[in-house]
């Protein structure tokens, strides 16, 4: 599978995560980093440092689409070698972005159901999310899930918890 042979080759550079909001990517991401010996980039903070506010302030002073393309940009410029990226769960509104994360390495989605992230989720606004006027938790799910699957070399179906996403994403990339 000549797709799959490129997908490991570039995780020897960088491991991107990308899914919904609450799915693990930070924690997955640390841990993962940890066990391959690679650097740890969380790109909520980075737009944080950018812009000197938290996620939720750029949202709601400046809205939704001036955030992706806060995101967008962001994404685009970061440039990193043996890195695990944690990016946040709009990153896959972001074209140019993925294709550049999909260029500097593997793209690794964490699909966790929907209950899961329902439960998880308590606050949505204060941490950040981007949700459009009238959009519920469900829709928002099932519009990105479409983006994940698309951008995604590899697809790691939580299991039980995050030792369990570690292994499989390692199991992964070494076969």
């Amino acid at each position: 599978m000549e797709g799959f042979s490129q997908a490991k080759e570039a995780a020897r550079d960088n491991i991107t995560l990308i899914g919904m909001p609450a799915s693990g990517k930070s924690t997955v991401g640390i841990i993962l980093a940890k066990v391959l010996a690679y650097d740890f980039v969380d790109t909520d903070l980075l737009i944080q440092r950018s812009e000197k506010r938290s996620l939720a302030s750029i949202i709601s002073e400046e809205g939704v689409d001036r955030f992706i393309e806060i995101e967008n940009r962001i994404g685009t410029e970061l440039t990193c070698t043996r890195t695990v990226i944690a990016t946040g769960g709009s990153a896959v509104y972001g074209r140019e972005a993925m294709e550049h994360y999909r260029s500097i390495g593997v793209v690794v989605y964490l699909k966790v159901s929907y209950e899961t992230i329902e439960q998880r989720l308590h606050n949505i606004h204060s941490r950040g999310v981007v949700l459009r006027e009238g959009q519920t938790l469900r829709d928002l799910y099932e519009e990105r899930t479409r983006l994940y699957e698309k951008y995604a070399n590899i697809i790691i179906e939580e299991q039980g918890g995050v030792e369990d996403e570690i292994v499989a994403i390692v199991r992964e990339l070494s076969m």
